[in-house]
Order: structure tokens, then sequence, then C-alpha cells
């Protein structure tokens, strides 16, 4: 980015001023909302895509803590994370500025479209050089947050993922086990994501899910009747099931097949989604700069441990899909309302993530703030109106039931467990020993009455 010039635009009466006006909010929510721009464009996979949202706001965060002696730094509580190296107490700074480069500096570090971050750039520093701090200010700052985002990226660097790359799954062909699903028979995602580090958890399985029904195809098995659930509510699909399905989709790459001929969508992910439901409410409570930074962050560092449980919980149990059972065993031209993501059943990730973002944004909100997610509505999937946040993810849970692409019990359990560690995060970051303990107490919860 370019160097501020002295004396190249009209200068704020003091520190003060231009320090207020670069720490208008809408600077680091556009900043969200170019980094999801990116993520779609690149399809990064949902996990992939939760770990580069929880990096970038770490950044951000670190660098933006500087103006308030209120908020702590996360080096020590998340794991393996050691404090970013100090800023020049001689030296006067914007932190805000800082805050927002060190965001951008982790968001180009981890994503591949250079070309639309240079562009995003240019006009967005240009708003900052407008403001009139001394060009040894400004220029402090974009190197403060640079040097923030070079020790994050650091961090970044030692967490396993580049050593993943090269893993695939092996089919297991057992009886009950994941095999490819239709339409495309893709490949299992992201099969050793439980060996990526996480931010919060002690180990992958901190929070594991209770053993998934038992497969069998006794028509009077428990797991029989799940699977019957999941072709009943398909054939019988209500409008407002349909609607609440399609809303939740979240498939970053959906396929549609005509013919030989495949055919390929762009859209938000999973994580996307919960990263703008945060950005809606923060807009809507009026929250500043720094105070939408802890948001995203603790939202994201919830995301992104949520996958790293679940997909362990996943690859363990290696269930099969629903269309697979129904199409062999039950009715073989059935297919579910939505495109069955390529990776094992149990749990369900969408449920998982979004009770773990959830209960972040209930514990920094409020239990009944209401809200409307218009997320989707660019992609064409409408915008619903929720109560609070465990209306909408419980809502998004039972999606994928709708969808056809969920036993009950994978929702539902995915659900508790992004509960426990959406609380388990939040307790951590806040240092609520008391609160830990209460997660701690609650590994394996009692499966409540389903909801519809």
């Amino acid at each position: 980015m370019p160097a501020c010039k002295e004396g190249s635009v009209a200068k704020y009466a003091s520190a003060e001023a231009y320090n207020k006006a670069a720490a208008d909010p809408a600077l680091l929510h556009a900043c969200t909302q170019q980094l999801t721009a990116v993520i779609v464009h690149d399809v990064f996979k949902p996990p992939v895509a939760s770990r580069i949202y929880a990096y970038s706001y770490l950044a951000a965060y670190e660098a933006l803590r500087y103006q308030s002696e209120e908020h702590a730094s996360l080096a020590g509580k998340l794991n393996q994370f050691t404090t970013v190296p100090a800023p020049d107490p001689a030296s006067a700074y914007c932190f805000p500025l800082a805050g927002v480069t060190a965001f951008i500096s982790v968001g180009k570090g981890l994503t591949f479209n250079q070309a639309l971050w240079e562009e995003f750039e240019e006009e967005f520093y240009r708003s900052y050089q407008q403001m009139g701090m001394p060009a040894e200010v400004y220029d402090k700052s974009i190197a403060y947050g640079q040097e923030v985002a070079a020790h994050v990226l650091s961090y970044a660097g030692q967490d396993n993922y580049k050593e993943t790359r090269a893993f695939r799954h092996t089919i297991s062909y057992q009886p009950g086990g994941w095999e490819p699903t239709p339409p495309v028979f893709a490949e299992a995602c992201e099969p050793q994501w439980n060996s990526i580090r996480s931010f919060t958890l002690d180990s992958v399985a901190h929070f594991a899910p209770p053993a998934p029904t038992t497969y069998s195809l006794d028509t009077n098995s428990a797991f029989y009747r799940l699977t019957k659930e999941v072709y009943d509510t398909g054939i019988n699909l209500q409008e407002e099931q349909k609607t609440i399905a399609y809303f939740w989709d979240d498939n970053p790459f959906v396929t549609s097949v005509r013919g030989h001929a495949a055919f390929a969508e762009k859209k938000m992910t999973p994580p996307g989604h919960w990263i703008d439901i945060a950005r809606t409410v923060s807009q809507q409570k009026k929250q500043g700069m720094l105070e939408a930074a802890e948001t995203y962050t603790l939202t994201a560092l919830a995301l992104n441990d949520a996958f790293i449980a679940c997909w362990d919980a996943k690859y363990k149990t290696d269930r099969i899909r629903p269309v697979t059972v129904i199409t062999q065993h039950i009715d073989k031209g059935w297919m579910p309302f939505l495109e069955t993501p390529g990776f094992p059943e149990y749990v369900s990730g969408h449920s998982s993530i979004s009770a773990a973002a959830g209960r972040v944004l209930t514990h920094t909100f409020g239990e009944n703030v209401a809200f409307t997610d218009s997320t989707e509505y660019v992609y064409g999937h409408g915008v619903r109106s929720f109560a609070s946040f465990e209306e909408a993810y419980w809502e998004a849970s039972m999606s994928r039931v709708y969808g056809g692409i969920h036993y009950r019990d994978g929702a539902e359990q995915g659900t508790y467990l992004g509960e426990r560690i959406g609380d388990w995060v939040w307790a951590l970051a806040k240092g609520n020993k008391q609160e830990l303990l209460a997660v701690e107490s609650n590994k394996v919860p009692v499966l409540k009455a389903s909801t519809e």
C-alpha cells in the first residue's frame, strides 16, 4: 500500500480526531466482506475457510487491543499462541489502522487471489490517507500491523495444515461405512482435519459426542427408523422445510449435472454465513471497531475448533450417508433435496459450527436478540428473521434433515457438540474458571426432545 505523504491531504485538528475516524467499525466490516468475497472466489472448503477467518481476526484483535487496557491479549489462552510484538512506547500509532492492516495481511497470506486484494487495498487505504494523520503515524501503524500479521502467520504455519495437504481417505467398504455420494461422487473432504492444531481444545476429542446409532437394516432398528424418517421427510417435504433447507445450504460449490456435463456454482460457506450474522448483529448493536473485532475473533475461533472436533467424530465413526442407504435398500430413485457433501455423516458439520458460533454470539449480545439474516440473499436464498441465535442454529441444524443429508441424531448431537465448544471458547477467552468447570461437567449431555 502507498505511504502517506505529509501535506498531501487536509489534516484533522488532533490525534483524537483522526483516531476516531480510523476506528469507524464500518472499515472492519468492509474488510470482513472482502475476505468472504475472496474465500468464495477461491472456493475454499468450509473447514479451511474457518481457519482463514480465525487467523485473520486474531491478528486484527491483537493489533487493535492496544487502544484499550480493558481488552487482554489471547496469548497464553490459545494453544501455543505467544505474545505478539509490542508497539514502541515512544512512538505514536493509529491502532485501528494497525488492526485492519494486520487483518488484510493475514487474509492475503492465507488466500490465493492477490489481485482481488490489491484492488480492494488501493481504495481502502486511500480512505485512511484522507483522514489526515501524520505520515509518520500512518507508516508506523501500517508497519506495526504487518509485524503482528507476520507473528500470526508464523503461528498459523505451525498448525499442521501444510502437512495434511497430501492425505486421501481410504474407503472402508464395511457395512454402514461412508462411500462417495451422487451426483459427483467426490473424494472425502479433509480426512486429516482432526490433526490440525485447535485454538482452545485440550484434545480433538475434548467434547467427543456419544457413539452414533448402530447401523442396521432391520426395519425395527433405531437406525432404520432414522433412515426412514429422512426418506419420508424427503418425499413429503413441505414448502417451509424446502425454504429452510435451501436457506442454510451454504454449499460453497454446488454441482448441477445435465447429461454428461457438470456445472458448478460458487456460494457462501457455512462459516462465512455465521461470520456475516456476527457482522449483521454487530452493526445492529452499534459495536465499536475493537468490540466488533473481539466478536468476530471469538466467533471465528469457535467455528474453527468446532470443525476440528466435528471432523474428528466424522472420520472416526465413518458413518454412511442417508442417500446411500436409501437408494440401495429403500428406493433407488430417491434423491435428497440438497446435494450431499463429500464426507462422513456423523456428526453434522453445519449443526456443530452453527451452534458454536451461536453460543459465542449469545454470550456476547444476550439470550433473546432478534435479527434478520440476509447473508444468502445475493445467492437467491432469501431472507429469514430469528428471535434468537439459538433459534437460528437449531433451524440450521434441522435444515440438514429436511435437506436429506443427515439423520436426526447426527444433526442433534452436532448441535450439542457445538454448544459446548462455543461456551468453552467464550469462558476460556474471558478467563472464567467457573464457567469452564460448568462446561467440563456437561461434556456428554442427555439427548433432549427433538425439535421440528
